[in-house]
């Protein structure tokens, strides 16, 4: 484990791989006079698992949004593969929080079919592609339910399957697993793991959890507290697959990412005006 800000991404190893090299070059986010994000630089490896880490508010989600394009920095510039990222594009697929970003009165098969169907895909390609993703998420056996006929788990399964449908080359994910129940989030993170590397994508991955960041990141980037936040710290995860979290290396992580983030949550604290050291 080394933590290094100017940490190069390491290029996935497994012949192959579909995902795409992401670059964020001096990038700030404003909202009038709101500055959100400052001066943010980081490189992303194709075929990389990339996981943003930070204090509630710091911008990750932000970052990300503008990562698919949803909302344009002030200034620096995203690219993927070279290429400015100028708006949404089916090469960025984004797995948003909630569920509720699927379709209620389609079926899953439908729902998954969506993309390549507003991509011009034929019928025969769109249920192809529907089930040979429902297939990988496992659940190619509930193809013709409805998704108020799943569990939560479920339809964050279905919700990746749909982005994965699109075949996009970098999957943005914001805290996918935040609303889960514990044991459902545990086989949500090692299900995210095999699909990750059996689709061979780019993954972005904002988490406010430590223990999620070690046991899916290749690299953990950490950001500061906002406003005006930008790159703290980055981590390689020298650890084998699957991950075991009572592992010494895995134990020496977590305890410096948890200084890191309680370094800048203490700052936004004295930056309010409290003590957190009266606190105690």
């Amino acid at each position: 484990m080394t933590k290094a800000i100017q940490a190069e991404p390491k290029a996935a190893e497994t012949d192959g791989r579909s995902g795409a090299a992401v670059r964020v070059d001096s990038v700030d986010i404003r909202f009038g006079s709101f500055h959100a994000v400052h001066d943010m630089s980081l490189d992303i490896a194709a075929g990389e698992f990339l996981c943003l880490l930070g204090p509630s508010g710091c911008g990750k989600s932000t970052l990300l949004s503008s990562l698919a394009g949803f909302v344009a920095p002030h200034r620096g510039g995203l690219t993927v593969d070279g290429a400015p990222v100028t708006g949404p594009d089916p090469e960025l697929g984004m797995v948003f929080q909630s569920s509720e970003a699927l379709f209620d009165w389609l079926t899953v098969r439908q729902n998954v079919a969506f993309g390549p169907r507003m991509r011009g895909r034929s019928r025969a390609e769109q249920n192809a592609l529907a089930d040979e993703y429902l297939a990988l998420v496992g659940l190619r056996h509930c193809a013709d339910r409805f998704p108020s006929q799943l569990s939560g788990g479920m339809r964050q399964r279905v919700q990746i399957a749909r982005v994965l449908a699109n075949q996009p080359r970098v999957v943005l994910m914001d805290e996918p697993f935040g609303a889960l129940d514990a044991q459902t989030r545990q086989v949500m993170q090692e299900e995210m793991a095999r699909i990750w590397q059996a689709s061979g994508c780019t993954v972005v991955f904002v988490t406010h959890d430590i223990d999620e960041a070690i046991l899916l990141a290749d690299r953990v980037a950490v950001m500061t507290a906002g406003p005006a936040a930008t790159l703290k710290s980055v981590y390689r995860v020298d650890l084998p697959r699957p991950r075991d979290e009572s592992d010494p290396a895995a134990l020496e992580l977590r305890r410096a990412l948890r200084q890191d983030i309680g370094e800048e949550v203490r700052k936004a604290l004295r930056d309010q005006g409290l003590d957190p050291e009266e606190e105690r």
